[in-house]
């Protein structure tokens, strides 16, 4: 095993230490420090995939952006320990489990029934955003679109739980 490969299992196992530390903190302001470390190490992985467009991107957009962001509103509104929720109806847990496993079940359904091709290493080209974007919508459109539905239902998650109760 040489340098380069001991390196990225490090940063790996870093990465996923601190994206554990986001959910697992009880303080929000911890949670967000530890989102910007796991943006930074994200950035580094890519670094050594040789994608530094990508690379570039997580710092600007994430690390730069939306960190900064989280944390500006994190000190507006207070960054009181969270309390967990017991006021929930006994059935929401589940019908949330449920429409989980139906919406794996169909991006399971979606990737066995056009199988994502392999990515050529030679088009990434060290990240060029055009060799990048030609790869991605003309071979993996449907990857990408599945990947926007997950991100569309995690954000109705997300306004599910911050939704205060009715007065």
């Amino acid at each position: 095993m040489d340098f380069s490969m001991i390196f990225f299992i490090l940063v790996g196992a870093l990465s996923v230490a601190t994206a554990v530390g986001v959910v697992s903190s009880r303080v929000v302001v911890h949670g967000a420090l530890f989102l910007l470390v796991h943006f930074a190490t994200l950035a580094i992985l890519y670094v050594t995939l040789n994608a530094q467009f990508l690379a570039a991107a997580q710092v600007i957009v994430y690390a730069g952006g939306i960190v900064i962001l989280i944390l500006f509103v994190i000190m507006l509104i207070g960054s009181a320990p969270l309390e967990t929720r017991a006021g929930y109806r006994s059935w929401v847990p589940y019908a949330g489990l449920a429409l989980g496993g139906l919406m794996l079940a169909g991006l399971g359904l979606a990737i066995w029934r056009v199988p994502p091709t392999a990515i050529n290493p030679a088009a990434n080209a060290g990240g060029v955003p055009v060799v990048l974007g030609i790869e991605l919508y003309a071979q993996n459109i449907v990857l990408v679109e599945l990947a926007a539905v997950l991100l569309l239902v995690a954000l109705l998650g997300a306004l599910l739980l911050a939704r205060k109760e009715g007065k």
